[in-house]
């Protein structure tokens, strides 16, 4: 049975900022993302900035879906031994934490451990994956067989932000090609970028309001089908004449329909509504916001499979979940350096009315959501697992929380799986 934790109308929340984009650095001729082209000439040293670390330097090729070849294989009973030391990480707060942890280090036998993995809480910005899926979707349902026309309507459409981005505090990477400087603020009413972009600055700079453009896109998408992209004006008059029962039921079959067709659970997974106020005002969501450790974790695990919509589909949304910059919080463990990680976090925190509020400390809610994917070392499968981690430990600093649990779980990791010496010869 699926237990209830997630919460409603919560006044002075808190959504942390988290700031670390995606992609691969050689990525940027194939989508446009124009960032990628700035982050690539830093690590050539064409430009000045800090040098990616060996966990972030894959290239395009490189990153590609691990299970392919596995697509029979779902969610493993949860190994009882695997479990217990899994919850030994979790400490006397154990109870305040759901997880889930798929080991495919060992392909041929794939260990799976489960803690709390029904409960629900609000996945804050891990939602945004839903809000990717159904962009993806979307294009195959109008591209079906034809990922060139696919990459094209990602690449070509250029979006001019309207109010919807309103309001917001997260900041992207905006850089024009041949210029001297990467600027960073939150989008504003008229910034321009690609489709390919905004899905790049939800997903790498957890952009509310780029995701709310991705979603406002998808919709436009998924109801213009190849007449998409539409002019600003034809966007304008979509969302201010529609009926509101009408954009009610659009948005079910935009967000949530790609979900269940994916053989992921409403029940256990959803993104109820648009990121921005001016998104949730101008159209109805369908309810509450929530995820389960267990859902997430058949997320990454289908998407590794490529039956996240096609193979295709799959693989750009990991692409998109790349590490090649400055990771925060689970992903900035130390033990993690030398891994590619594949991530996406989403915090949410409250505190009580009076009482100081220091970032990530909430004391009446204090949640923190995190997915990744972990190979290690990069570009090897040595070490190759998936995780989904969702705690709610009131007055602890939950970003430090989460870096330590992924420190302590790649040891554990590490220690199922020994490096063995060569044989001494005879």
């Amino acid at each position: 049975m699926i237990r209830y934790l997630f919460a409603l109308a919560l006044p002075a929340l808190a959504i942390a900022p988290p700031t670390a984009p995606a992609y691969p650095l050689d990525g940027d001729a194939a989508t446009g993302i124009r960032r990628l082209t700035h982050a690539r000439l830093v690590q050539a040293g064409q430009m000045p900035g800090p040098k990616q670390p060996p966990g972030e330097r894959l290239s395009l090729d490189q990153v590609d879906l691990r299970l392919l070849g596995q697509k029979d294989l779902d969610l493993p009973r949860s190994d009882p031994e695997l479990t217990r030391e899994v919850v030994g990480l979790l400490g006397r707060m154990a109870d305040r934490y759901a997880i889930a942890v798929l080991d495919v280090s060992d392909p041929a036998t794939p260990r799976y451990a489960e803690h709390g993995g029904e409960v629900r809480r609000n996945p804050g910005s891990v939602g945004k994956l839903c809000a990717a899926l159904a962009v993806f979707q979307a294009l195959a349902d109008v591209y079906p067989q034809d990922d060139a026309a696919r990459v094209r309507v990602l690449r070509d459409s250029m979006i001019t932000a309207d109010a919807f981005v309103l309001t917001d505090n997260h900041s992207v990477r905006l850089y024009q090609p041949g210029g001297k400087t990467l600027m960073r603020r939150p989008l504003r009413v008229g910034d321009r970028g690609s489709l390919y972009e905004i899905l790049d600055w939800m997903l790498s700079a957890s952009s509310n309001s780029a995701a709310a453009v991705v979603m406002q896109q998808a919709m436009l998408l998924r109801h213009y089908k190849t007449a998409y992209p539409v002019t600003p004006e034809v966007q304008g008059r979509f969302f201010r004449d529609t009926p509101r029962g009408q954009l009610a039921r659009l948005y079910i079959e935009t967000f949530e329909a790609p979900l269940s067709r994916n053989g992921l659970d409403l029940r256990a997974l959803r993104q109820g509504s648009f990121f921005t106020q001016e998104g949730k005002r101008r159209v109805p969501g369908s309810g509450p916001s929530y995820g389960t450790a267990r859902e997430l974790m058949k997320f990454l695990l289908r998407m590794e499979q490529g039956r996240l919509v096609d193979a295709f589909s799959s693989r750009e949304m990991k692409r998109l979940t790349y590490m090649t910059e400055r990771r925060i919080r689970y992903a900035s463990s130390p033990a993690l350096s030398d891994a590619a990680v594949y991530f996406k976090s989403g915090s949410l925190y409250k505190c009580a009315p009076g009482s100081p509020c220091r970032k990530y400390h909430g004391t009446v809610i204090n949640f923190m959501n995190s997915v990744a994917i972990v190979e290690s070392p990069a570009g090897s499968r040595r070490l190759y697992y998936l995780v989904a981690l969702m705690s709610n430990v009131l007055g602890k600093n939950s970003a430090v929380d989460h870096q330590t649990l992924a420190t302590r779980l790649h040891r554990l990791i590490e220690n199922r799986h020994p490096i063995r010496p060569p044989a001494a010869p005879p």
